[in-house]
């Protein structure tokens, strides 16, 4: 009888490790729809559950601070595998940046001959899904997907100073406001954007030369930046979600919100791959102009234009989250396509 409890309970745990094993590989390979899936249904339990009534005064502040240390530390992690001798300015980089000034450019010459309010407040959504930089967290997935991590940190650094200078020239015009200058929308967007940037790319250095054995450490555990990134994102996606629930807008107009910014996202990821693959940079080239700070993009909506325009934020990153599972989804099936696909192109040629 004790040999048959053995048995059963020997059983038991070796079913309950490998239901373990399986539940781990499957949220590995599907990170950030859980992900996602979490930032949703987290925001929906949180607000209609009165458990969680004593942490409202709170949360704001709570999630203000959390959300740029999780960036922070992945950023220093993904860093940390990348020398300052390749950061080197490409050819590809600079047809992205003229493309994506290009695309602004023509939404900022249309909103200027446009005063129905109405469609205005849509393409003004639109406008800050194409002006919004790179996502700092660029360099993290675009390394989980095999590609070059030193690439898509140089065009971010590019794009958030191209955005830190022609912002602040766009915004008063196409939307003017008392108080708003040249210069103190420059001094907010840098304050903004570049300590989650630049710090963690310094502080990386620094620990590179001077101590070497934790960023050789790091370097080794890349993938927790990832891990790290999916918490951030199911953070940003409940901070989404509450921004769309609170904006006040009509079902129609949410619709058309909605679509602009699919529409936004589908063109940049494309756009992005054409010109990276003449350059055997495909991936990097569609990341770097595909997946945006969306966080920027509500705050950018909130401090500059109205509350509704910072609805496009939430709805660009569940689109560009959406395309990086899929390709995630693609490269677990068949390794790089995208290299492989701009390496055969350029062989071709």
């Amino acid at each position: 009888m004790e040999k048959m409890h053995n048995f059963v309970f020997e059983l038991s745990l070796t079913y309950l490790r490998m239901l373990s094993m399986r539940l781990i590989v499957f949220l590995r390979n599907w990170a950030l729809p859980v992900s996602i899936l979490s930032g949703i249904i987290g925001y929906f339990c949180y607000v209609n559950m009165t458990v969680f009534d004593f942490t409202r005064p709170w949360i704001n502040g709570v999630v203000s601070v959390l959300q740029p240390a999780l960036i922070f530390c992945m950023l220093f992690i993904t860093f940390c595998k990348v020398s300052p001798h390749e950061l080197r300015p490409h050819k590809w980089q600079a047809w992205l940046l003229v493309t994506q000034l290009l695309l602004c450019g023509t939404l900022v010459a249309a909103l200027c001959c446009m005063h129905d309010m109405k469609w205005r407040i849509i393409m003004e959504c639109a406008l800050l899904c194409l002006i919004c930089p790179t996502a700092t967290a660029g360099a993290v997935v675009t390394t989980k997907l095999g590609g070059d991590a030193a690439a898509i940190t140089t065009y971010t650094i590019i794009i958030n100073v191209a955005v830190a200078l022609i912002g602040p020239m766009v915004i008063p015009v196409i939307h003017p406001q008392d108080g708003v200058s040249f210069v103190s929308a420059f001094l907010a967007i840098m304050h903004k954007v570049f300590p989650i940037l630049i710090c963690p790319l310094l502080l990386a250095w620094f620990v590179r030369y001077f101590v070497p054995t934790i960023c050789r450490y790091l370097a080794c555990h890349a993938d927790l930046a990832f891990y790290l990134w999916t918490v951030s994102l199911a953070i940003a996606i409940a901070v989404s979600c509450k921004v769309i629930v609170h904006s006040n807008v009509s079902v129609f107009y949410m619709s058309a919100i909605a679509i602009a910014t699919l529409i936004c996202c589908i063109i940049q990821f494309v756009m992005g791959k054409l010109i990276g693959n003449g350059y055997g940079m495909r991936l990097e080239a569609g990341q770097s102009l595909g997946q945006k700070n969306t966080v920027f993009i509500i705050w950018l909506g909130y401090t500059f234009f109205t509350p509704i325009t910072a609805t496009a934020g939430g709805f660009y990153s569940i689109w560009h989250n959406l395309v990086n599972s899929y390709q995630l989804y693609k490269y677990r099936s068949t390794g790089n396509p995208d290299k492989r696909h701009s390496v055969i192109k350029k062989h071709m040629r």
